[in-house]
């Protein structure tokens, strides 16, 4: 096997450079093959450092996500219609993290972070298999919801129905799906966030569902 074969085998992963140049370490000038490869589109550039190595078995999106910038976990719109609770199709992952905010667009799309201060950033986080050898941090249904409450500027709400307005009307959920919540695990997340009136009549939305 050579050593092009060889690093396909990680062709369901992210590469980082460093693991790269390790599987190169028989080349003189390794960062001469990886440019080589790049520009022959064997390799595709995630970021600065991480690549993909290019084949027809493309990694779960959300799986990249995890990957290209961390810590971090899928939220917000992606979680949502991961969880059936919003109809839309969603054309950014839009991911929670503890560092900065940040943006990535490369050949698999956009990503989105948005940062989040601990200790609410833990709360709700879920180890899901998306399919074989594919898995990923993901926000539960409810702490996608919160999170959208919670980093969107604009969003207050100040009554119970301005509440299921924003549910039912603005974000078109799905209300057999959000009588399934667990409005528990959301009561014990507020004293860690902010928005905390915003919160609290959000799920007293949706306990008159």
């Amino acid at each position: 096997m050579n050593v092009a074969d060889y690093i396909a085998a990680y062709k369901s992963q992210p590469i980082s450079h460093q693991l790269l140049v390790s599987l190169l370490k028989e080349y003189r000038r390794p960062n001469d093959k990886i440019h080589r490869w790049l520009s022959e589109n064997r390799l595709v550039a995630l970021r600065r450092g991480l690549y993909l190595w290019n084949s027809e078995i493309i990694p779960e999106s959300f799986s990249i996500a995890n990957a290209l910038y961390g810590p971090s976990y899928v939220s917000c719109e992606s979680a949502l219609a991961y969880h059936g609770l919003i109809p839309e199709a969603v054309f950014t992952v839009v991911s929670m993290t503890l560092n900065n905010s940040k943006t990535f667009t490369n050949a698999l799309g956009n990503f989105e972070y948005i940062k989040l201060p601990f200790p609410y950033y833990p709360l709700g986080i879920q180890y899901i298999k998306l399919r074989e050898n594919q898995f990923a941090l993901l926000a539960s249904a409810e702490k996608a919801l919160f999170d959208k409450v919670y980093t969107t500027r604009g969003i207050r709400f100040r009554s119970v129905e301005s509440a299921k307005v924003f549910l039912l009307d603005n974000m078109r959920m799905n209300r057999e799906t959000l009588q399934k919540l667990d409005l528990a695990a959301m009561e014990s997340w507020i004293a860690h966030a902010q928005k905390k009136d915003s919160l609290r009549y959000l799920i007293k939305a949706l306990e008159k569902l």
